[in-house]
């Protein structure tokens, strides 16, 4: 997987290839189909078992019944999530056909129709809830992300960022879910870039937090060059002047960026004056606590990065349903 920097620049179609190489979501959807359709697993063994199925279309809908359903968002919002829905619909419903009139990032009014589901009544029906629940939950934080994006003071130099405070399993769909609502993707994981956070330096007098930042970056880099992964960036986390004082002791370089912990507008502005005199290429990055109110005065301090754990773990689902309009039999001749 290619770095947070890197992943930024990319088209969404291309973004979204590269957070799947990994298979994540591939691994996902399965345990997704195994969660709605059920397997029979013998008691003592560790594999799966045969499929059980959706016992309920089972009983009411004979195979031969073709359908044409529309996916539609009852509320305007961001769409995303479209591009999953071709990889739900070989998993799910690989009799049925899926087409988009609309492309993910893209907002849109109530009552659009955002995908068209052609095939076998039930292998939609199977399909429903898993394309339903993907779709809405990520078109939520795009809607969030979205509504964010819209505070930033216009021409200013800060960007925003989503965090790690992703729901298990979903954290590649929901970064490009950020991504489609104008956002930007911090680190991945614990394995692609360093950010030591208070915990990691609990302790550390101030006097030797250069000293201690300096010896773990080292590392770091020693690190990634063994590994054939250098770390994208290294980032330390400060939550008063002092510690940050200190960390403008380094050369230029050592380190990349500085969070600044729930820090105000005011100490913002003097971290951001004190950067500008000393090292301008270190880029500073304000979080914690961040909402919609907030969000401006933070952006127009001067710091480069806002991070907001909310655009993900605050999001909450777009109304999005799937209508079945249009039914017959299967022509057999």
């Amino acid at each position: 997987m290619i770095a947070p920097q890197d992943l930024n620049t990319l088209s969404l179609p291309h973004l979204y290839a590269s957070l799947t190489k990994t298979g994540l979501v591939a691994r996902l959807l399965a345990l997704a189909f195994e969660e709605d359709l059920g397997t029979t697993v013998p008691e003592g063994h560790n594999w799966h078992g045969n499929l059980i199925g959706d016992i309920t279309t089972e009983c009411c809908v004979p195979p031969s019944r073709m359908a044409k359903a529309h996916l539609v968002a009852r509320r305007d919002g961001v769409i995303a999530g479209l591009a999953v829905a071709e990889e739900v619909r070989q998993l799910f419903a690989p009799a049925c056909s899926i087409h988009c009139p609309v492309t993910d990032g893209t907002h849109v009014p109530p009552a659009t129709t955002v995908a068209i589901v052609e095939g076998p009544l039930d292998e939609i029906l199977g399909l429903e809830r898993t394309l339903l629940n993907l779709i809405g939950r990520m078109s939520g934080i795009a809607t969030r992300t979205a509504a964010f994006v819209a505070t930033l003071p216009p021409g200013g130099r800060a960007r925003l960022y989503d965090t790690r405070k992703t729901t298990p399993g979903l954290r590649v769909l929901e970064k490009y879910a950020v991504r489609c609502g104008g956002g930007f993707c911090h680190r991945i994981g614990l394995f692609d870039a360093v950010l030591i956070k208070d915990n990691h330096i609990a302790g550390t007098p101030v006097a030797r937090l250069a000293e201690v930042i300096a010896a773990a970056a080292q590392h770091a880099r020693t690190l990634g060059a063994a590994r054939g992964r250098p770390p994208s960036f290294i980032e330390v986390e400060v939550d008063s002047l002092d510690q940050f004082e200190a960390l403008l002791t380094l050369p230029a370089g050592v380190i990349d960026i500085v969070l600044l912990d729930n820090m105000g507008p005011e100490m913002l502005r003097i971290a951001a004056a004190q950067r500008n005199a000393r090292n301008p290429a270190l880029q500073l990055e304000s979080s914690g606590g961040v909402t919609l109110e907030t969000l401006p005065a933070l952006a127009s301090t001067g710091v480069d990065r806002i991070s907001v754990g909310g655009l993900t773990h605050a999001a909450v689902s777009l109304d999005v349903a799937l209508d079945v309009v249009e039914t017959h039999e299967a022509n057999t001749r």
